[in-house]
């Protein structure tokens, strides 16, 4: 075999699928509480960047294991003949519908698999288990076994003692809670018993190690620049001379929020889509940090179109060759150049913001009253917003893809602690000067994205 391959081999409905698709990080699996739902070997591998680290066999469990180990007994002799026998019984039961199961999950292991017995930890150990164990210990395969967990009841003591007599590696392994560290481990205990294979399993687990690091600073980065669109964001609104302010504000602020939120989701899809779980169901509050007090302005615009617009449309277009004239009216500024011709000479008579809000240009009026929502004051928006990325992106890098129930974040606020007041300052530095955009800077984000992967790391 050129990588490592796993056969994993059990009892019907233990946790066989599971465990395959947490070590391969396949959604595809097939997991289902129905026993027997896995009636043919399906091989997964594991995979970064095309190139396949290990693979892992999926395989039917076994149906009769104490008839197949019967037939084993009564047809060798001693110890060293037991591993052609196992080939033989395979051989000569291709045909038997009645050790289908037992044919298929045997096959890989007798073509060099190592094996992954799996059962549940919480049920009670029988004896029905020994036939198995006594056959797989037969094929002279380097096996070790997992106790999987998967409701609250646990006999893992008596299944130890049981399945130490069998097998050199014994571990309690839960396919849907085990984190990144503990999916390695599992990887590096194998390579233990199987001389041959420890140095591709080492770098396997180093280049997993390096990959998991890339994705917590690709994760930083799309966190680190929601949380920068999120400060400088601002939304404006121009009155029309007959509609009410307060509906108006009341309809910014809306919108306001919905695109906050909206800048949220996105964050989170493109997080959940660095570690692989891009069809992940997510049940999670919006954020609540927000009030009227992010109204920052209410302004008289001079100018119903930009300078841009203007000049597209040809009304500047003498403007560059006659100079432009800066005026300055209720605090705005206006600026005239040549081609606006008579309203240029006679803007002298039309200071009133009545008479201005009636004048058109090109069909477009030249000024009129203006709200605007942003960009955000709240000193602890950035710390809320960051402390929910932060645990979102914590239970999606651990999440495993067994696990094919919604994500279910917590809801509050869940706002950022900074215990160290050096790092508290950092960050509080690079958000006040967000704080005075109207646009987020690559060099703040890029120092932003660099302290959240440093807090991450430690949190």
């Amino acid at each position: 075999m050129t990588v490592p391959v796993f056969a994993i081999v059990g009892h019907p409905n233990k946790g066989k699928s599971s465990i395959v698709s947490t070590l391969s990080r396949d959604e595809s699996v097939l997991i289902s509480a129905i026993p027997g739902t896995t009636v043919d070997n399906r091989c997964y591998p594991m995979a970064v960047d095309g190139e396949v680290l290990y693979e892992l066999i999926d395989t039917p469990g076994f149906q009769r294991a104490r008839a197949a180990l019967e037939w084993m007994h009564s047809h060798t002799g001693s110890a060293l003949e037991r591993a052609d026998t196992v080939r033989r019984f395979v051989e000569e039961h291709q045909a038997d519908p009645r050790f289908d199961a037992e044919c298929n999950l045997l096959a890989p292991i007798l073509e060099g698999a190592g094996i992954l017995y799996v059962v549940d930890g919480s049920r009670p150990f029988g004896e029905d288990y020994e036939a198995e164990m006594e056959i797989l210990r037969w094929t002279g395969q380097p096996s070790l076994a997992l106790i999987n967990m998967i409701s609250d009841s646990d006999h893992s003591e008596d299944w130890k003692k049981a399945l130490g007599q069998y097998f050199r590696i014994v571990r309690v392994f839960d396919a849907m809670t085990a984190d990144f560290d503990r999916r390695v481990q599992l990887l590096l205990a194998f390579g233990e018993i199987r001389e041959e294979w420890r140095a591709a399993l080492e770098n396997a687990v180093r280049i997993l190690r390096e990959e998991q690091a890339g994705k917590r600073t690709l994760a930083a980065r799309v966190i680190a620049e929601m949380l920068a669109r999120m400060i400088t964001h601002v939304r404006r609104h121009r009155l029309t001379p007959d509609e009410d302010m307060d509906q108006a504000r009341a309809t910014l602020l809306q919108e306001y929020k919905q695109e906050l939120a909206g800048m949220e989701r996105r964050c989170r899809d493109e997080v959940e889509q660095i570690y692989n779980h891009g069809d992940l169901e997510r049940q999670e509050a919006v954020v609540q940090l927000l009030g009227d007090d992010l109204f920052s302005r209410q302004t008289w615009v001079l100018f119903g179109l930009t300078r841009q617009q203007l000049v597209a449309t040809g009304a500047l277009g003498g403007a560059a060759a006659g100079g432009m004239i800066d005026l300055a009216v209720h605090g705005a500024s206006l600026l005239l150049g040549s081609g606006l011709g008579a309203v240029a000479g006679g803007v002298s008579a039309w200071l009133t913001s009545d008479r201005i809000a009636n004048i058109k240009v090109l069909g477009h009026p030249l000024g009129g009253e203006q709200i605007s929502i942003g960009p955000m004051r709240n000193i602890n928006f950035p710390y809320v917003v960051l402390g929910r990325a932060l645990l979102h992106h914590r239970m999606v890098e651990q999440r495993t893809h067994a696990h094919r129930g919604p994500l279910e974040l917590a809801s509050g606020m869940q706002q950022l602690q900074l215990a160290n007041a050096g790092t508290r300052r950092r960050f509080e530095k690079i958000f006040s000067r967000l704080r005075k955009q109207e646009s987020w800077r690559a060099d703040l984000v890029s120092s932003l994205a660099g302290l959240i992967e440093k807090l991450d790391e430690k949190e």
